[in-house]
């Protein structure tokens, strides 16, 4: 895989071989990407007007799409392969509202041993596909008071507390800047399409900070009690590092989580990730209704 071949290229102690080394595993993943994209392309034929990422529990929504094409991820060259239980591992392109979308049903994240540069090189061939749209689900635990178990939460903003940042390196001008301004990390108009969406649905809806840490083992009281000291109102393990990669290549980028357990220096309830794919589950109607709408509405 792409990922495979990046992660072989060895950086010397020497500073010159190291430069040399560091430039070529650039040129390495652009040549992947582009390969990828060409691959997808050739099977579509057409420019798909969202990309959508289901999250933990979450790919129930792959249900409501009228199918033309699914590719499963080992047929995809360069593609990765997921290995957590909720995560499906296939591309599904179709049409979900009358609109054209390119479904990934399975996520990758760092806390699997995968680099940043695996974790967000869907997101690169999104956009050399075209796409414009991103919309980004996820599980996560909840640190607000007033959240409970099966909430919903639009992300408005999130904190990246990853130990790795997707950016790190050798910028690719072809792909985007160097630095890249994230004042608006979600797209302030989808917000108000899903929560115009919500309130017309009576669908009890969130708005909040999304924290994103390493994972894998769940948060203890301590630290949902420092997610919530710094601003957060639910920590998760995946989705941050997806939108900074997505608005570093100058898309639009809506999130959306289902709070799936909470906690705080005053809460110590277990967690296991069958419960979190229980309350996933519960949410999960609305959560439809929610997305489906916003694929419909938003122009």
């Amino acid at each position: 895989t792409y990922a495979e071949e990046f992660d072989q290229i060895i950086i010397n102690d020497d500073l010159e071989t190291a430069q040399k080394n560091l430039i070529k595993s650039f040129k390495i993943m652009l040549e992947k990407i582009k390969q990828t994209a060409e691959f997808i392309q050739n099977i579509i034929q057409e420019t798909p007007d969202f990309a959508i990422v289901l999250g933990s529990g979450l790919g129930k929504l792959q249900e409501e799409v009228e199918a033309f094409r699914t590719l499963e991820y080992h047929e995809i060259p360069n593609f990765p392969q997921t290995t957590v239980v909720g995560h499906g591992g296939k591309l599904i392109y179709g049409i979900l509202e009358g609109k054209k979308v390119l479904m990934m049903s399975g996520r990758f994240h760092y806390y699997e041993g995968h680099s940043m540069q695996t974790v967000t090189f869907p997101f690169r061939v999104f956009k050399l596909l075209g796409i414009q749209n991103l919309i980004v689900s996820n599980a996560s635990g909840g640190v607000n008071p007033n959240f409970r178990v099966a909430d919903i939460m639009i992300i408005e903003d999130h904190i990246n507390m990853m130990p790795e940042h997707p950016l790190r390196g050798k910028n690719i001008d072809e792909l985007g800047p160097r630095f890249v301004d994230m004042s608006e990390p979600y797209n302030r108009k989808m917000i108000a399409v899903a929560e115009e969406l919500a309130k017309n649905l009576e669908i009890k809806v969130h708005k909040g900070c999304y924290v994103a840490l390493q994972g894998p083992t769940f948060e203890t009281p301590a630290e949902y009690g420092m997610v919530r000291a710094i601003g957060g109102d639910a920590v998760g393990m995946s989705t941050v590092p997806e939108v900074i990669v997505a608005k570093h290549m100058g898309m639009d980028c809506f999130g959306i989580s289902i709070i799936t357990d909470v906690g705080g220096p005053e809460i110590a309830f277990t967690v296991s990730h069958e419960e979190v794919l229980q309350a996933a589950n519960k949410a999960m109607p609305n959560v439809i209704k929610i997305v489906k709408g916003l694929v419909k509405n938003y122009q």
